[in-house]
């Protein structure tokens, strides 16, 4: 098979063609055949908050739900805004670089956090 008929979302080879949709039995994704070379690339568009959003440098963030601070017994509650965060390229999916008021620095991964 080619890379066009692989699901854009888990890359499975499995991927068969049901008239004009193609449809992932692993993940049960379906696209077209002409949205699925848009889809198979993936989106550059950098770190995005939990709704979507790009986030970039200084912008301000809330927290959505309550983080516990590991090692501490500290908590971050929910709706706490962030002021002026830090984007970074982390493998443990920490993204965000931060000091909050309390607290301290400390990094937050981006899928815990909306843009305000």
């Amino acid at each position: 098979m080619n890379d066009s008929t692989h699901c854009p979302t888990c890359q499975s080879e499995h991927a068969y063609q049901d008239r004009d949709l193609w449809i992932c039995p692993e993940c049960g994704h379906e696209w077209s055949a002409a949205a699925g070379a848009e889809a198979a690339a993936p989106d550059e568009g950098g770190v995005r908050d939990a709704h979507g959003n790009a986030l970039s440098d200084g912008d301000s963030v809330i927290v959505m739900k309550d983080l516990k601070v590991k090692g501490s017994s500290s908590v971050v509650k929910g709706g706490t805004k962030v002021r002026n965060i830090r984007l970074q390229d982390a493998t443990d999916g920490h993204n965000i670089a931060c000091k909050i008021d309390g607290i301290g620095a400390m990094n937050l991964k981006s899928e815990f956090v909306r843009k305000a």
